[in-house]
């Protein structure tokens, strides 16, 4: 049913955890499942140098939670807003159809946080954070 890279990211979440001086935290839920999310971002020069993720949910929430935290650490903010649900999913070595929502999750509290950062009052008045 899942890859053994969604096992893995299970098993062996990588950075888990809440991050006390985030620049930003995004948040997403799912109403048909149940399962949230909340990502935290730590940026630097319009970097993200730092990501942590936690997740209440299933195996494949957790596992595309975890795999996201790897896709942007190091990104530029603009490459980070092209990151899909798919290539998620695609990282992972697939999803079952049922739970391609959870991949969904991960990028959707991805942009969340984004969203934020873009719209934060230090970036409207022209300043770096």
């Amino acid at each position: 049913m899942y890859s053994s890279k969604v096992i893995d990211h299970f098993n062996n979440p990588r950075n888990g955890g809440e991050m006390a001086d985030a620049d930003v935290v995004g948040e997403a839920g799912s109403f048909k499942c149940g399962d949230t999310m909340k990502i935290f971002l730590k940026i630097e020069q319009e970097r993200i140098v730092d990501v942590k993720f936690q997740t209440f949910g299933c195996a494949a929430a957790i596992a595309s939670s975890s795999m996201l935290t790897e896709m942007v650490k190091g990104k530029k903010i603009g490459q980070a807003r092209r990151i899909t649900n798919e290539q998620v999913a695609e990282e992972l070595g697939g999803l079952p159809p049922l739970k391609m929502h959870c991949s969904n999750l991960a990028a959707d509290a991805l942009q969340d946080a984004l969203d934020k950062y873009s719209d934060g009052p230090a970036r409207k008045q022209g300043r770096a954070k």
